[in-house]
């Protein structure tokens, strides 16, 4: 076997320049995405599936806050509001090319709206009162969620479509409730709603109607934030019997898990996988300090200040996680830049999560003379960040993973 791979990679050195170039892409690193012209603040909220489209709000020189749309080409684009004077952008669809958030009107209220690149801002309305905030988006842009004012001055979790406008979701039995994520294909939503017990987290689907997921054991409120793409896996905090906020992820066969803290007393989960197996959020450490964090069932609740150090140059801080992609690898929010000494949205580049697969190391659908050469070149590393190299995820590139290209090499080509 060793012979048929030293006689191949001779005839596969034409190659190399193509395997190199994809394995450094592969490196980690943190991207300060900066402000508004003459602002001094920025806050990242959603990021697209391939990290290049982030969304959030910045501060302008005239110290107003707006919506921005911030690819890595374009830089920092103002999405403008709806007449009035501030907006903020909370979701972004899967292309990137649909961006959801508020803005206020010229009348000065608060109106939910949908970008998109080729139509601009628009105003979703509300549900008969003054105000409404949009807070998610699906994969394809077309199902937006928030929260919506009635008639009666009540707030409510609403879900919009392209085709039906915007649809009322009910409560939990109290007078308010409102969305705050949407699954992949827009049929799940998930939030917080009142009940006559304090406030519960939700999850609901047009078929189940809105679920309340209780809280902790012994705590008396629960709010959801995200859920995975398929809607199986929500995320959120919740009190505990101590009456202590902890970040929480729940399934439907475990119930609600506590996902503990970073050694301090208050802890809460913003977002998730699209696998449900990652989760990010914030949380207090021993000393008191806020700090995101990311949780899985291996490696438990790490500080990505500590994860990450070797990216941070001195009095850098990152300091709030609120998004991750759906495949784990790019998270934002916001930290401290000392370079320019202020508050701003960050992208952390985390390198691809470890999955298992045919051999197709480059994703390209081909199992061929690229894969091959980049599992030689790696060929006894080791980590929990080596990405598609480490065909099998057991933490090694070795034998293993060269012979799982070897048996599917031509496969799909």
């Amino acid at each position: 076997m060793m012979q048929v791979v030293h006689s191949r990679f001779n005839a596969l050195l034409s190659a190399s320049v193509l395997s190199l170039v994809a394995t450094a892409g592969w490196s980690q690193s943190i991207t300060w995405l900066g402000t508004l012209p003459g602002g001094d603040r920025s806050l990242a909220f959603s990021v697209s599936p391939d990290g290049t489209v982030v969304v959030g709000w910045a501060r302008n020189a005239a110290g107003r806050w707006l919506a921005f749309r911030w690819t890595a080409s374009g830089g920092m684009q103002d999405l403008g509001t709806l007449g009035g004077v501030h907006s903020s952008a909370s979701g972004v669809s899967a292309d990137g090319s649909v961006v959801v958030g508020s803005a206020y009107n010229a009348a000065g209220q608060y109106r939910a709206f949908r970008w998109t690149v080729d139509g601009g801002m628009q105003d979703l309305g509300t549900l008969g009162g003054r105000e409404s905030y949009a807070s998610g988006v699906s994969a394809d842009g077309a199902v937006v969620v928030g929260s919506a004012y009635n008639a009666a001055g009540q707030q409510r979790a609403f879900r919009w479509t392209v085709d039906g406008g915007m649809q009322d979701l009910g409560t939990l039995g109290g007078d308010m409730s409102f969305a705050s994520g949407v699954s992949a294909d827009g049929a799940v939503v998930v939030g917080g709603a009142r009940t006559p017990e304090g406030d519960r987290a939700f999850r609901w689907t047009a078929s189940g109607g809105m679920q309340n997921l209780g809280t902790l054991p012994g705590g008396r409120f629960s709010v959801a934030r995200g859920v995975s793409a398929d809607g199986a896996v929500v995320v959120g905090s919740a009190q505990n019997a101590a009456g202590q906020q902890r970040a929480f992820r729940w399934t439907a066969e475990g119930g609600m898990q506590d996902l503990g803290t970073l050694g301090g007393n208050w802890s809460e989960a913003w977002g998730v996988s699209a696998d449900g197996a990652v989760v990010v959020g914030v949380a207090y450490n021993a000393a008191g300090q806020v700090r995101p964090f990311r949780w899985t069932a291996s490696g438990g609740m790490e500080d990505l200040n500590i994860t990450y150090a070797s990216l941070l140059t001195d009095g850098w801080v990152l300091i709030y996680a609120y998004a991750i992609s759906p495949d784990g690898r790019y998270i934002v929010g916001y930290g401290y830049n000392a370079a320019t000494g202020r508050t701003e949205a960050y992208l952390l580049d985390t390198g691809p999560r470890c999955t298992t697969h045919n051999g197709d190391v480059d994703a390209n659908g081909c199992v061929d003379d690229a894969d091959l050469l980049a599992v030689l070149f790696a060929f006894g590393n080791t980590g929990s960040d080596l990405g598609r190299v480490d065909v099998n995820c057991d933490g090694v590139v070795d034998d293993a993973d060269l012979l799982q290209v070897l048996f599917n090499f031509g496969s799909g080509c």
